[in-house]
């Protein structure tokens, strides 16, 4: 498994240190410096009935994490690459029982321990999807207030374990429904104040507005108002989240597991050939699409239900009455792009894949600034202090003290003007300096230039207009860019694109 450069360099720092301290503490840096060599792990969160199992399991492309009530639904099941299928029940004690997929495919519905004695379930599955990216799907959550009542917390299903796994995890996706509520908020805050700083930021959370196929009555499209209510509410969590996406997670599925058969397409075809009025009846609720005659029968509508719901029933519908010839695959393609998850596919590799190498790095340095706060034994903080003091001195790790400096104007903790802080967040998250300059087009003495003048219009600020806080930032930037502008002449080759890290 190959790192990038950041990673690399924070995992021998951590072997280097550790023959410096005691084994307490040492197993723990030790523990930190295994982690980077994981895949970015990718925690799924929001409130109950959010539909985060089904967005799951569009992103692994299989249908194997349960959407029903169960058991399995609430404990918190990692989604990790392997080299055969298995599913473990690890408990509270670190005893592993191993369990078969059930006859679907899928995670089963009981687990064979109760759900207060699980820790996690632990799924390895041979999707590619999984081999630089570990999902979690965690349970329904709404606030981890503290102060809430314990009746309170029945009702709306509270879990410490997927607040802790929200911590642990290197990127969040949260999950929502119609509209950010107020306990929605605090949850979030609560899992950023909890959280390493770079768990619960813009730099590596996204949002998703789910379930946008509902926001209509029957199969009314629901893209007008969609849009509009995504962007409303990534303005409400723009110091949380980097952008909100509007997702048909149950078309997403479909599409990606492959669920829609050739006997499906036809069974739509037969549909679309009726007369629209009657159509447009049918599909007006689910009660009519199951009552009323139509040219197939109750078990294959069932079937289409669970699958495509009535928005998807009438687009696919909707097509085949364009185009009776249209056949299973592109009818699936269509469908795919209707579900809006490509654009979440793009926005997880713009967030998560090809940022993965500052995100990685970012946790571990948290952690180990964590680890050097609390550790008792001062030989221990002094050996943890001094080789990240001696890190962030190399002009190779100066990154960290972007990524620090990313984080804070991302997060509001420090204020800087729009343009500013996006321009801090690309110099912080990329190596490229077409991206990060905006010049995808530019050769390597326009790039140069650029970003000497970048690197002296961040210090003029920090000398002039910025208060104690941002010059701070604007020192750190300019550096960022003297360093980008000795690198850009040896950026023969990057093209305009962000470069994924391969972990």
């Amino acid at each position: 498994m190959v790192n990038g450069p950041l990673t690399t360099g924070i995992a021998t720092l951590c072997n280097e240190i550790v023959t410096k301290m005691s084994s307490g503490a040492g197993g723990q840096l030790q523990q930190i410096g295994n982690r980077l060599n994981d895949p970015l792990r990718v925690a799924i969160a929001g409130r109950l009935k959010a539909g985060k199992s089904t967005l799951v399991n569009a992103l692994i492309g299989r249908r194997v994490a349960p959407t029903a009530a169960g058991e399995c639904t609430r404990v918190v099941t990692r989604f990790r690459y392997g080299p055969a299928d298995r599913i473990d029940v690890v408990t509270r004690d670190g005893a592993r029982h191993s369990l078969p997929l059930d006859e679907d495919g899928m995670v089963p519905s009981r687990l064979g321990v109760p759900a207060a004695r699980v820790a996690h379930v632990d799924v390895t599955l041979t999707s590619d999807r999984l081999r630089d990216l570990t999902v979690v799907d965690t349970p329904g959550l709404s606030s981890t207030d503290v102060a809430s009542s314990e009746r309170a917390e029945e009702a709306v299903g509270i879990d410490p374990d997927s607040a802790g796994e929200v911590a642990a995890a290197e990127a969040v996706v949260y999950v929502f429904t119609q509209a950010v509520r107020a306990d929605d908020r605090r949850a979030l805050e609560s899992f950023h104040a909890a959280s390493a700083r770079l768990a619960t930021s813009p730099i590596n959370a996204i949002g998703v507005l789910g379930k946008v196929d509902t926001l209509t009555g029957g199969a009314g499209d629901p893209w007008p108002t969609a849009g509009p209510l995504a962007d409303q509410q990534a303005g409400l969590l723009a110091r949380t989240v980097s952008d909100v996406v509007p997702v048909a997670a149950l078309l997403a599925e479909t599409a990606e597991a492959g669920r829609l058969t050739a006997a499906d397409r036809d069974a739509l075809a037969a549909l679309a050939a009726l007369p629209p009025a009657s159509l447009r009846v049918l599909l007006t609720s689910a009660d009519l699409f199951r009552g009323r005659p139509a040219p197939i029968g109750a078990e294959q509508r069932e079937r289409l239900l669970t699958r495509l719901d009535l928005y998807g029933i009438g687009f696919a519908c909707a097509q085949l009455a364009g185009d009776p010839r249209l056949g299973t695959g592109e009818l699936v393609r269509r469908l795919l792009a209707a579900s809006g998850f490509p654009r979440l596919q793009e926005t997880v590799d713009r967030t998560f894949r090809w940022r993965c190498d500052a995100i990685k790095a970012g946790w571990a340095l948290t952690r180990m600034q964590r680890l050097a706060g609390f550790t008792p034994d001062p030989r221990d903080r002094a050996a943890l202090r001094d080789g990240l003091e001696a890190a962030l001195r190399d002009p190779s790790y100066h990154r960290l003290r972007l990524l620090d400096a990313a984080q804070r104007a991302a997060t509001g903790a420090v204020p800087l003007p729009a343009p500013w802080e996006q321009e801090l967040i690309r110099l912080a998250t990329s190596d490229d300096p077409r991206f990060v300059l905006g010049l995808p087009d530019a050769g390597d003495a326009e790039l140069t230039t650029a970003a000497i003048a970048a690197a002296g219009r961040w210090r003029a600020y920090a000398v002039d207009g910025a208060g104690p806080a941002q010059a701070r930032l604007a020192h750190v930037a300019s550096r960022g860019f003297h360093l980008l502008s000795q690198s850009a002449v040896a950026s023969r080759g990057v093209t305009g694109e962000v470069r994924p890290c391969r972990t």
